[in-house]
């Protein structure tokens, strides 16, 4: 590969959509070579590549493998395989997928044809490419590669602004799933908050609002004391009485709403006692109230 020499490498995206607009504009501002992009919609790539001096859109993906240096597969990712297979790829060229659940060996095909392969996905919610774009420095990027191609990811990651994790051979579908906890989930989380309030009358859009300031104020206070210092309410403290009123108004509710609450505050407990706001036997007085709402 030319990065080999110290030669900035000719960066091309098959595949045009949030992922692929966000990190070729990111890289693109800075200065790095984006030099083809393409898509099963030619508007698409005509959108990545209109931002962008110097990049070309394509209507075939085989155009961004011969003017690429390292090429990033950003499709769907049941569609990833089929690319790479599609392709004829070369010995001076290296190819990464952006999928955090699929495994890098679905890009066997090319390393068979001497390409470097390996995976880069950014840690990052792509709901829209411009917001994805202003968050990603600070985002982590969860990286796995070997020899020359670990050392240039880590260079692109950097210039993007970002962390890196290394991410061992065969671990990238739990790795994934981990992460909806932090993302996907939370909204989930937020919608079970609305949906309560909602039910005492407060408007959905009011519910958001007032909810938002206290889901950042809670990633500041685990950013800044981690997750067990960082904890507050009821099972930092151990509030039983708390408890006790919780379990009793959510089982008007339904049982769907009860349940949830008390599978996440036995996951909860844990952290209190780290966090030392109560012993044992406190913790397993809370767990029995818990336990006890959890049976038919």
């Amino acid at each position: 590969m030319q990065q080999q020499n110290q030669i900035p490498p000719r960066l091309g995206f098959i595949g045009a959509g949030r992922v692929a607009k966000a990190l070729a504009w990111g890289l693109a501002g800075s200065k790095h070579s984006v030099v083809a992009a393409a898509s099963r919609s030619m508007g698409s790539a005509e959108q990545l590549a209109a931002r962008i001096a110097g990049c070309r859109p394509a209507a075939d993906a085989q155009d961004v493998v011969d003017r690429a240096d390292l090429v990033f597969i950003t499709v769907p990712d049941d569609a990833i395989a089929a690319v790479a297979a599609s392709l004829k790829w070369r010995q001076s060229v290296a190819v990464v997928h952006c999928s955090g659940a699929t495994e890098v060996a679905v890009l066997e095909p090319a390393a068979r044809a001497g390409a470097q392969i390996g995976g880069f996905h950014p840690l990052q919610l792509f709901a829209d490419p411009d917001v994805a774009l202003a968050g990603l420095p600070g985002c982590t990027i969860g990286i796995e590669a070997d020899g020359p191609l670990l050392s240039q990811l880590e260079v692109l990651a950097a210039a993007l602004r970002c962390r890196t994790i290394r991410l061992p051979p065969g671990c990238r579908v739990r790795y994934h799933a981990a992460a909806h906890y932090a993302a996907g989930f939370v909204i989930t989380l937020l919608k079970q908050a609305t949906d309560l309030w909602q039910s005492v009358g407060v408007e959905r859009e009011d519910a958001i609002r007032a909810l938002l300031p206290l889901l950042r104020g809670t990633a500041a206070s685990v950013e800044r004391s981690g997750l067990a210092q960082g904890l507050a309410g009821t099972y930092s403290r151990g509030d039983i009485g708390t408890l006790e009123k919780h379990l009793a108004e959510l089982g008007h509710v339904g049982p769907d709403a009860l349940h949830l609450y008390c599978e996440l505050a036995l996951r909860s407990i844990p952290l209190g006692l780290e966090r030392g706001g109560y012993d044992e036997e406190h913790a397993e007085a809370m767990r029995v109230l818990l336990r006890r709402a959890l049976k038919p």
